[in-house]
């Protein structure tokens, strides 16, 4: 049998834009979400794989009774982001460096935040409009806008903030002052002390931020007995 081309790699880059949207994930979850059998979507990883956009690598899954039992997980290759906003990566490094030569480190500094003012205006024009929404949600849809497929992730101590892909990664893997500017950024607007778990520059799959649940005076008068 016979597979049609185009409609195969229009259904490979339905994958490629799950694995961005979603994260890591697994043959059965990517099935699922782009309504697949398990055998077209194994046909359709085994090709991504061989042609370097996907990785796939083992991930413990818990079950109800805590076993943990191994489950192969894709993720977006080098090769496979730079399909979504890499184009100018060389060039912007070299500006960046030159800058970096010429005026300082605080003006590399200073050009970080400026290019967050968009995210800070959307996000404060956001909470406005919908001041009854979580503020980590309200930060998520604003990212959006800047093509960082963002999602928040309830956990029990908190919320995480994934983003699923980083304009600037390749950027930031020279200048982590750009991924540093950014966690400040979200503390402000969140008026939180949250915490960078994981960078798509240092070649973590998704960036992560770990966003902690306020602490009320119940939780402290709680957390004294």
């Amino acid at each position: 049998m016979q597979h049609n081309e185009p409609d195969d790699r229009s259904t490979r880059q339905r994958v490629i834009d799950s694995v961005l949207q979603h994260g890591p994930s697994t043959a059965t979850q990517l099935a699922g979400r782009l309504e697949l059998t398990p055998a077209a979507i194994r046909r359709h990883l085994t090709a991504l794989l061989l042609d370097g956009t996907l990785l796939d690598s083992e991930q413990r899954v818990y079950g109800a009774r805590g076993r943990g039992r191994p489950s192969k997980v894709f993720s977006l290759t080098d090769l496979g982001r730079s399909e979504f906003h890499h184009t100018y990566d060389a060039l912007a490094i070299s500006a960046m460096r030159r800058l970096r030569d010429t005026a300082g480190a605080d003006a590399v500094r200073e050009l970080a935040a400026e290019r967050l003012d968009g995210v800070e205006q959307r996000f404060h024009e956001m909470r406005a409009a919908h001041p009854e929404r979580p503020a980590v949600d309200v930060l998520a849809d604003s990212l959006a806008v800047n093509g960082y497929a963002p999602a928040v992730k309830p956990v029990a101590s908190g919320d995480q903030l994934c983003q699923h892909h980083c304009p600037v990664a390749h950027v930031a893997a020279e200048f982590p002052i750009l991924c540093e500017v950014e966690t400040a950024l979200f503390a402000r607007l969140l008026g939180s002390h949250v915490q960078r778990l994981a960078t798509i520059a240092h070649g973590d799959g998704v960036c992560t931020t770990h966003v902690p649940h306020p602490v009320t005076t119940k939780s402290i008068a709680t957390s004294r007995k």
